[in-house]
């Protein structure tokens, strides 16, 4: 797993297309895992902050309960028609890994000032991959870019 920080670092022209795609709409789409290991998918929206990934939930909303039980997720930026002008279109970004939820009042401050840990969730993203869906120069091809900590950036065109 790692931070925000290491994806950008490690990938960071691929990092600015996902930062796009993400940040193209406020809200995403999140996966969970139920108590009974069904999928479960909820509207979400993130924020950065240091060098982190975060998102957060509303108090004891179902996301949130299946995230403290199993901290694994998958994030999906918003999905966008490219429409008339592929070329201004951002793409789509998938983010997959485990979060971590932040109890602590400090760090929970130094990322939600007027929030408290006792009145909603924060969980910071550990990513386990990255994967960027866009288009070739032509726009005739799908490119898709795969990133994993540590490893070579994988890139697949269909």
């Amino acid at each position: 797993m790692a931070s925000w920080a290491v994806f950008v670092a490690q990938a960071p022209e691929l990092a600015a297309r996902v930062r796009a795609a993400l940040d193209a709409n406020k809200h995403k789409t999140l996966a969970t895992i139920r108590a009974d290991g069904a999928p479960r998918i909820s509207g979400t929206e993130t924020m950065y902050a240091g060098d982190d990934l975060w998102l957060g939930s509303m108090w004891q909303a179902r996301k949130a309960q299946d995230l403290l039980r199993d901290p694994r997720f998958a994030l999906h930026s918003a999905t966008i028609d490219p429409g008339d002008d592929p070329g201004s279109w951002p793409g789509e970004a998938k983010l997959s890994g485990r979060t971590e939820a932040v109890t602590d009042f400090d760090r929970f401050a130094a990322v939600i000032p007027d929030g408290s840990p006792d009145s909603m969730h924060l969980f910071r993203l550990d990513l386990g991959e990255v994967v960027h869906t866009g288009l070739s120069k032509a726009a005739d091809k799908l490119v898709i870019e795969l990133w994993r900590p540590g490893a070579q950036i994988r890139r697949f065109e269909r």
